[in-house]
């Protein structure tokens, strides 16, 4: 037997019912707003040795083809994340595989630096990033990953992910 008063456990059973139904409403509530959200943009990683930097897209990364003048001013982006480099380690980028089904390339002050791809990553050596030869000038470097649409077509470029160099 109980010694509870008459009504009291019914009462206890009441408070744990509509506290299931309140969590199940937040619940339904937050999915409600997730869905309402934007889809992100895909993400472009830089790693130099142990360290790494990410960021979503500067200008564009949704499929859209973007102006020549859209992507000069994406390209000169101040608050663009940054990475310090030594000339003797290899710089890895890394792309979405969204972005390397369609292609995309590595551009050093505007400039390709390398072939298109269709790999999720690419490495190159840390002194490209700071030698004259390659249009470097002073301790550090501008580099985009560039989203193409299609391969080999600079004229279609979907998406820019801007990053700074620093030399070590």
């Amino acid at each position: 037997m109980t010694t509870l008063p008459r009504g009291t456990a019914a009462l206890g059973h009441r408070v744990v019912r509509r506290r299931r139904a309140v969590a199940a409403g937040a619940v339904s509530a937050g999915l409600l707003l997730l869905s309402a959200c934007d889809e992100p943009t895909p993400i472009s990683t830089i790693t130099v040795g142990s360290d790494s930097v990410s960021s979503e897209a500067t200008c564009g990364g949704e499929g859209k083809t973007l102006s020549a003048a859209e992507i000069d001013k994406c390209l000169k982006d101040k608050d663009a994340k940054s990475i310090t480099v030594d000339q003797d380690e290899t710089v890895r980028f890394g792309v979405d595989p969204d972005v390397a089904d369609k292609h995309w390339t590595i551009l050093m002050n505007g400039q390709q630096l390398v072939e298109d791809s269709d790999k999720t990553y690419r490495t190159v050596p840390g002194s490209v990033f700071f030698n004259a030869q390659y249009g470097a000038q002073g301790d550090s470097t501008n580099v985009a990953v560039a989203a193409r649409d299609g391969k080999d077509d600079s004229q279609n470029i979907t998406g820019v992910w801007v990053f700074e160099l620093k030399k070590d």
